[in-house]
């Protein structure tokens, strides 16, 4: 199949957006663009599009936003269309067999992780959080599990020290999409090998809620850095709660010991607070209400002494 083909396109966050924008300069037609209803946003909770409607919008696409994709008018309107491919990247809802069965040569799906690690909703943040040296893109046939597929193309990129869970995500996207294009023509010329996915490797990374930013001054201060690393620029890694709590943006570990949660340092560079092991030197944070600061500008508005805990 040599001619373009007609492909429908299934995504909502901006990491999805970056694959879209890849695809719609290919020499393949995208002829539709799926993406969740507008959602409540912000204090006002004013409806906003997802970043790959708006996208699409802006390119003149059509758009459908079903609240479920086995809903059967939306699996009518699929099928009227007669895709030739659907493409689907961080979508989060899985296929059922109704639509993956449409199109000519199925679905395939741009994953933010080597598969089988990292099934799941939050993939980039898991290989942070666990102090991968690496993660990739997946390009993956879609079938009724989640993230089980076979793998049609797999590429690993390094994940640097202080790569935080946006700046990957934006490295992924961008060799996401560049996979994808050439995925897509070996798929058009019968030149790919689809290859199953190893069971007993599987591991899963769960949906993100606020709460798992909350710092524990108990863990080691190699595993808080990969949180606030992990959660940046979402839920955000914090302490205290209510109006007293405070993000923290950038920080690096360190090597002091004490008891945990203790103030050690506050000057200019950094504030560093002891942790189960090692110590935390804090350098950007952000009180609610407040935007972001450096360590020194927040010492400038709050008291501070050596030896008290902080939060």
């Amino acid at each position: 199949m040599s001619s373009p083909l007609s492909i429908i396109f299934m995504g909502t966050p901006e990491f999805a957006q970056n694959i879209l924008k890849n695809l719609v300069k290919s020499e393949d037609k995208v002829i539709a663009v799926v993406s969740p209803p507008d959602r409540p946003k912000g204090r006002g909770q004013k409806l906003e599009p997802s970043p790959v409607k708006t996208f699409a919008l802006e390119h003149k696409l059509l758009v459908l936003q079903p609240e479920k994709v086995r809903e059967p008018e939306f699996i009518k309107k699929v099928w009227d269309l007669s895709p030739d491919l659907i493409v689907v990247s961080a979508f989060g809802q899985i296929l059922p067999k109704e639509l993956l069965t449409i199109p000519k040569l199925g679905a395939i799906n741009v994953h933010a992780s080597l598969l089988p690690k990292y099934r799941g909703a939050s993939p980039i943040q898991c290989a942070i959080l666990n102090g991968d040296s690496q993660t990739g893109i997946t390009i993956m046939q879609m079938v009724e599990k989640m993230d089980a597929g076979a793998i049609l193309l797999q590429k690993a990129i390094p994940i640097e020290p202080f790569d935080t869970a946006g700046s990957l995500s934006q490295k992924l996207s961008e060799l996401g999409g560049e996979l994808l294009i050439e995925a897509i023509k070996l798929l058009k010329a019968g030149k790919i090998e689809p290859k199953p996915q190893d069971e007993s490797q599987a591991s899963f990374a769960p949906l993100l809620k606020k709460d798992d930013g909350k710092i524990d001054w108990q863990k080691s201060a190699e595993q808080i850095w990969r949180q606030i690393r992990a959660f940046n620029p979402w839920p955000g890694a914090f302490i205290g709660e209510g109006k007293s709590q405070i993000k923290i943006w950038e920080a690096e570990p360190g090597q002091a010991q004490a008891e945990p949660g203790q103030i050690l340092e506050a000057h200019r560079r950094w504030i560093e607070v002891a942790c189960g092991k090692g110590s935390l030197r804090i350098k950007e944070l952000q009180p609610v209400g407040k935007k972001r600061m450096s360590a020194e500008a927040f010492l400038a508005g709050h008291k501070i002494k050596i030896g008290d805990k902080f939060f």
